[in-house]
């Protein structure tokens, strides 16, 4: 019998010229031989982990730990593993369990910080993080982990993280771009976009640094925010993902011509990828070229659920309504498109009359406008400290805002007393909607989480000046429902005339419809109101005065988050 460690050294041997597949296969005859054998188990899994399968990973490592249930370095493993597969609260009760094995382990701080981090915890990411570098200071990922984590909370030394994390390790770019972003926050808009233009400079692929380069010039009032795109493209030209970058970038801000431009000037030089074809499609038909748009789809070979949407999209502008339904009704069971299918379809059904419509947006409590929870005492403090954080954040790239500015990264993970104040009110007031929704049911994409957990995903400020800031029709399509918050309202929003109301169900101006609103919403200072994310809603524009809230998506536990 060939022992165990033989089997490891022909795996990792195999892996090493080339064949991890193989690598693979001989772990897995090793442990028919050996099937006790723990480290063997736990190998299987790091190598199933490098071949981009972490399910066959954390079953490895779950049978690794059976073997060996007090084993830190399998505990470690799982956990990760679990992380990669977005388990990421269960991977954090792993390590919470053997917390005591590992509490001398600056490792197991530093994979505990990382996971509390994407578990959205990161009041518990930093204090980890602090576990790791008391045990050991020069630790680099436990370094580029509070620093970035710094970053996530607002915290004012989040410069100086990132500069004590350069110190150890001065070769990542993402530490530079963390650096750049946090001298962003603190006012330092020149250093920043020194740093920016530098690393686009040295890695024009790198999309992360093309996009924050793209929102300096954007806040800097440069017209052309997005030029550097364009140099990039050139100095790399094998690279697809800069024009698709490039193109969603400019269509973010309704730059949709020019979007479909870049778009068809990457489909000649990609002519193998018909997913060119298929954005010069969607940018063509949203700036009001359907036949163009026509032509793409007429020979688009591309079978997919995005196709779908987008094409769907296309008949709704040209009138096609059967067939909208129709591309809908085969992308509605993928979860990854199927709130933009349904939000949609109930556009389709209003327009034919199908009581479905109904259904899906227009039973009692689905959209109200709810008293938030202790406003008197949670809103004061939080408007103050807001007011200072919009004095420096900027207009975001690709969302729905068209003028005013929308505070960065996600606010109820900030530091401040009073934003974790003002979260706890808000979830005390969710379960006050909750309780007047309609019964459950379980083919509705909201009712179907009626008794569900919820819990709050991406969260933002955005404050917005008279004279034209607004909000265009858009949806969330990550969220199960969406909010704003209202904290500040002008004067000129409580008259007759709808000036800064939100408006519920209205169309997006590109599929060009006749199609006002369900509803409208008076902004009321101290409500909450809160939708189905599957209905579009925007805003109108007001004359003088400012116009400040809070939003959120709320997902049920174990869906998917918005960023």
């Amino acid at each position: 019998m060939t022992t165990a460690q033989d089997w490891f050294a022909r795996a990792i041997s195999a892996e090493q010229s080339g064949n991890l597949q193989e690598g693979l296969r001989l772990l897995e005859r090793g442990l028919a031989e050996h099937p006790e054998h723990a480290q063997l188990h736990n190998s299987l899994g790091s190598m199933a982990m490098r071949s981009g399968n972490p399910q066959a990973a954390d079953a490895a490592f779950s049978r690794a730990l059976a073997l060996e249930p007090r084993n830190l370095e399998f505990v470690i493993n799982r956990a990760i593993a679990l992380g990669k597969r977005g388990l990421h609260q269960e991977g954090l009760a792993l390590l919470t369990e053997h917390e005591e094995s590992g509490s001398r382990e600056a490792r197991y701080w530093s994979v505990r910080a990382a996971t509390a981090r994407s578990a959205g915890r990161p009041a518990e990411a930093a204090a980890a993080y602090d576990r790791c570098l008391a045990i050991e200071p020069s630790h680099a990922k436990g370094l580029h982990g509070r620093a970035r984590t710094a970053l996530d909370r607002g915290e004012e030394n989040a410069v100086a993280r990132f500069d004590a994390a350069l110190a150890v390790n001065s070769s990542e770019a993402d530490l530079w771009l963390g650096k750049a972003q946090a001298l962003d926050v603190a006012g330092q808009h020149t250093a920043a976009r020194d740093i920016a233009e530098q690393l686009v400079t040295q890695a024009p692929q790198w999309l992360e640094g093309l996009k924050f380069l793209s929102q300096l010039r954007l806040a800097a009032g440069e017209k052309d925010f997005a030029a550097h795109y364009r140099e990039a493209a050139r100095r790399v030209p094998t690279d697809p993902g800069i024009p698709s970058a490039h193109a969603a970038v400019l269509a973010g801000l309704d730059y949709n011509e020019e979007a479909a431009e870049v778009s068809a000037e990457a489909r000649k030089r990609f002519s193998s990828l018909p997913y060119f074809a298929l954005l010069e499609a969607i940018h063509a038909g949203a700036a009001g070229q359907p036949k163009r748009a026509e032509k793409i789809f007429a020979d688009l070979d591309l079978d997919t659920s995005e196709r779908a949407i987008h094409e769907a999209r296309h008949r709704i502008r040209i009138g096609e309504l059967a067939r909208a339904e129709a591309l809908l009704d085969t992308a509605i069971g993928d979860e990854s498109v199927s709130h933009s299918a349904y939000a949609l379809l109930g556009l389709v059904w209003r327009l034919n009359d199908d009581p479905r419509a109904n259904w899906l947006h227009g039973q009692a409590g689905l959209v109200r406008l709810i008293p938030l929870r202790n406003s008197e005492n949670v809103l004061p403090p939080a408007i103050e400290t807001l007011h200072k954080l919009h004095e420096n954040s900027p207009l975001p790239l690709g969302q729905s805002l068209r003028g005013g500015t929308q505070t960065r990264h996600i606010l109820f993970h900030r530091h401040e007393p009073e934003f974790a104040r003002l979260q706890e009110a808000i979830v005390g007031t969710l379960e006050d909607y909750r309780a007047g929704l309609p019964p459950y049911d379980e083919t509705h994409p909201l009712l179907r989480h009626r008794s569900a957990p919820w819990s709050l995903a991406g969260s933002w400020s955005v404050r917005m000046h008279g004279g034209g800031d607004f909000h265009t029709s858009h949806i969330h399509p990550q969220g199960m429902l969406s909010s704003a918050l209202y904290l500040i309202v002008p004067d000129q929003a409580k008259s007759a005339n709808q000036q800064g109301w939100l408006e519920i169900g209205r169309p997006p101006p590109d599929l060009g419809l006749d199609l006002g609103p369900l509803t409208t919403i008076e902004p009321q200072e101290g409500c909450l109101a809160l939708f189905p994310s599957t209905l579009y809603h925007g805003t109108t524009s007001f004359g003088r005065g400012l116009r400040m809230t809070v939003a959120f998506d709320v997902v049920a536990d174990g869906v998917a988050r918005h960023g």
